[in-house]
């Protein structure tokens, strides 16, 4: 039996000789790269960047948490078309889903029906296989709105395929986020195919009801077909050749086929089964075989992501993590441009999971990589709040949802608006979508997590901060919101400058200060003091707070996910005010390293760290030495934290993905620049290779070189030693500042930056006369924008 995978691996060995005329980066990209270690990945198809299907297996495995579907141990329920990747919190999606079961079947309800693995699953870019105990072997693939599953089954047992439309990925978590199954419908018709719809409800972000329609037909004739309908595992109201089922019961469709090989196609929808059949009939037409899907697959990722990084580098283990970051990052938001819940001809984008975590640094790599899709994605947020009253700062299955701290969807759309991104957008609306998330309290949506305000949109605390200038205790994950918010408001400051709305302009930068209401210098720990406390509802600092103390550090909390004292250092657009309230330049950088020195943090390991890498609030950390006039010893902890904790294989992110947000930061360490949010500025650290080439679209590039680290491209992390910035030339020009504007060299026809490295610290932009980077809230007028322009997104 000669599956495609044989003619798979067979056409890898000639890769490198054809490699010369035309690069296949695919190679290069470990699909299971962050799958163990909590990083949550999806291994399964995704055949275009930000596709709407991603197809792949459903494993179960006692109480563990399939977040993206997979994990590398247990019995797999099912092969279903929507997944997220690199998420935390709970499971979403898990639908639309078939198993191929080897023998008759007696009870399609059955909690029995599993399969188990035979061996290790193999993925590629645009390719799945699983080989399954049963001797069934089952490999994927794909296109944005369809999926082909092909099939070979062993000789001599019946040929079983099971479609089933309650099928969803559940949660034990025990918090009240596992999905629903909340009704369906299934019709085979006399043609051979067959269509229905699902209806679920719940997960992370608490949606109600919401329908997926899908269409499916196969390669060879069924010699059998049966309905099935039931109220449980037990209880079977019907198992037949009834065409039709639906309602609120459990339904689907059981197929039997005489051929051990076949294949099946099936579309999605989230308009109607007629639109699910025209994209299964359009996307993957009559005689398109895998191996033209899998090839299409590698061409669009080629071309559309991984060729816009290009190096001369020929370490694989760093080619790894350059280009599986790449396909990482590009796998969320979902483009579902034309399946909006509601008539519009603006793109439409769902699956954001979250702004919370991609607003530091995922986006602006977007922006540099994608300025199409970035535009789009601005567009859609924008046509959401028209429709919804609120952009997310989370959203999926049509619903927004859940929202940690901030308004975050603020922060992307002015960092894309002092960027310049102008194109289609409506920024007279966006702002407009800003100030409803700055104004406006969103109703309750009684989560059980944090009844004291909506976590579904928006800004819950809202009446505290607009009153009193502070989040009190009143309402949960207060500190965090407070930070948040006072960003959030930074962000708003930002775009209301640029459209000349200078009384909103002077309004809320104001507000972006009032993080600094929670800060007490009676709270300290480790030698340090002043961090960010909680205030009571009656106005009173929780003065001597413990900056090490989070508590459970979740949704009931006063700190989200983070410690108070990385919350006290993420006020970024207010930096000279934090480093004057810490003690000055040489405190915040002593208070600085504090955070990277193992047992610090609190708990019983001796290697801890209070810096957290795997965690958003810690993500920009490394590089704060910056705003110190200590460059080089953010670019000794960056490199320090990329070659601890990142890696080529399984486990080589620390943390949940979370929809790309760590591949970013990673992909950030390796070019030597770091963006600050919701300002034109990027860090200027160390890059990885002696060179590297940024597509950034429309014949512009950005050539980034370094010379002085001889052996940079042959270890995976960089050199140990060689890392360290002697000078920087930007455009040929001599560069004195340890950071440059995104119009040096991201705009026009992009730029060029050199570095020089060399074994120890040297006195590049450092000494009093060394420009710091910008602190637009404490200096207004120092803030690296340029002139209002009309530029377009893309």
């Amino acid at each position: 039996m000669k599956t495609f995978s044989t003619i798979l691996n067979l056409a890898q060995v000639l890769v490198p000789a054809v490699a010369a005329q035309s690069t296949d980066y695919s190679r290069y990209v470990n699909l299971f790269l962050g799958t163990d270690n909590g990083g949550n990945m999806f291994p399964g198809v995704v055949a275009a960047p930000f596709s709407m299907t991603k197809i792949g297996p459903d494993v179960r495995n006692g109480r563990a948490e399939a977040y993206s579907g997979y994990l590398p141990d247990g019995v797999i329920t099912g092969f279903s078309m929507m997944h997220e990747s690199g998420t935390g919190g709970a499971p979403k999606y898990g639908v639309v889903s078939q198993l191929p079961f080897s023998g008759d079947l007696e009870n399609p309800l059955s909690t029995d029906i599993f399969v188990s693995r035979s061996a290790d699953d193999e993925a590629s870019v645009g390719y799945y296989k699983t080989s399954l105990s049963s001797g069934v072997v089952v490999e994927l693939s794909g296109t944005e709105h369809a999926g082909l599953f092909t099939y070979s089954f062993p000789s001599g047992n019946t040929s079983t395929l099971i479609v089933d439309v309650s099928h969803v990925l559940p949660s034990f978590r025990g918090m009240g986020w596992s999905q629903g199954y909340a009704g369906g419908n299934f019709s085979y018709f006399p043609d051979g195919h067959y269509e229905g719809s699902g209806t679920y409800n719940n997960g992370w972000n608490l949606a109600p009801d919401w329908t997926i329609h899908f269409c499916g037909r196969f390669s060879a004739s069924p010699s059998t077909s049966r309905t099935f309908s039931g109220s449980s595992s037990s209880s079977i109201d019907q198992f037949d050749t009834q065409t039709t089922v639906n309602g609120t019961n459990r339904v689907g469709g059981v197929f039997t086929f005489d051929q051990s090989e076949f294949s099946s196609t099936v579309g999605i929808s989230f308009i109607s089964s007629e639109r699910a059949c025209q994209y299964a009939d359009d996307e993957i037409s009559s005689g398109t075989s895998m191996s033209d899907l899998v090839q299409r697959s590698r061409d669009r990722w080629n071309s559309d992501v991984f060729s816009r990084i290009t190096t001369s580098s020929t370490n694989d283990d760093a080619l790894t993590m350059l280009y599986s970051s790449l396909y990482g990052m590009h796998l969320l938001p979902s483009n579902r441009t034309g399946e909006a819940p509601w008539p519009t001809d603006e793109p439409y984008y769902d699956d954001f999971f979250t702004f919370w975590d991609t607003f530091r640094c995922h986006v602006q790599l977007m922006h540099v990589l994608q300025p199409r899709a970035y535009e789009e994605v601005i567009r859609a947020l924008i046509d959401i709040w028209r429709h919804d009253g609120f952009m997310p700062d989370a959203r999926s299955s049509n619903f927004n949802g859940r929202t940690q701290g901030g308004s975050n969807a603020d922060n992307v759309l002015a960092d894309a608006y002092v960027k310049g991104v102008r194109g289609a957008i409506n920024w007279e609306d966006g702002f407009a979508a800003m100030v409803s998330d700055a104004e406006d309290v969103p109703p309750p949506n009684n989560d059980p997590s944090a009844r004291d305000s909506s976590t579904k949109e928006g800004r819950g605390g809202l009446p505290d901060w607009k009153t009193h200038g502070y989040v009190s205790t009143n309402y949960t994950r207060s500190v965090t919101r407070a930070v948040e918010y006072s960003v959030n408001d930074f962000a708003l400051y930002q775009v209301a400058r640029g459209l000349g709305r200078s009384s909103d302009a002077s309004k809320y930068l104001s507000r972006s200060h009032n993080w600094q209401n929670h800060w007490s210098n009676s709270s300290a720990g480790l030698g340090h003091s002043g961090f960010m406390v909680p205030i009571s509802p009656e106005g009173v600092l929780d003065a001597e707070h413990d900056p090490l103390d989070c508590g459970a550090c979740y949704w009931a909390e006063d700190y989200y996910q983070g410690l108070p004292w990385e919350y006290s250092m993420n006020p970024h657009h207010d930096m000279a005010s934090l480093i004057a309230m810490a003690g000055g330049a040489s405190r915040f950088v002593d208070r600085l390293e504090a955070m990277f020195t193992p047992g610090n943090a609190p708990g019983n390991s001796p290697d801890d760290t209070i810096f957290n890498p795997g965690n958003e609030p810690s993500l920009s950390t490394p590089y704060l030495f910056h705003f110190a006039g200590a460059p080089a010893r953010s670019v000794r902890r960056a490199r320090d934290a990329a070659r601890a904790y990142y890696g080529p294989g399984r486990d080589g992110l620390p943390g949940n993905s979370d929809a790309g947000a760590l591949q970013s930061w990673l992909l950030w360490n390796m070019l030597g620049l770091y963006p600050v949010a919701a300002q034109p500025v990027f860090l200027l650290h160390s890059p990885w290779f002696s060179n590297v080439t940024v597509d950034l679209g429309g014949g512009r590039t950005l050539a980034i070189s370094s010379e002085g680290a001889a052996d940079a491209d042959s270890r995976p992390h960089g050199p140990d030693t060689d890392v360290f910035v002697q000078s920087v030339r930007v455009n040929g020009q001599a560069w004195p500042r340890s950071w440059l504007a995104f119009d040096d060299v991201f705009a026009d026809g992009g730029g060029a930056v050199h570095f020089v490295l060399g074994p120890r610290p040297s006195d590049w932009a450092t000494g009093p006369d060394a420009p710091l980077p910008p602190s637009p809230a404490s200096f207004p007028d120092d803030d690296a924008r340029s002139p209002p322009c009309e530029k377009t997104g893309y």
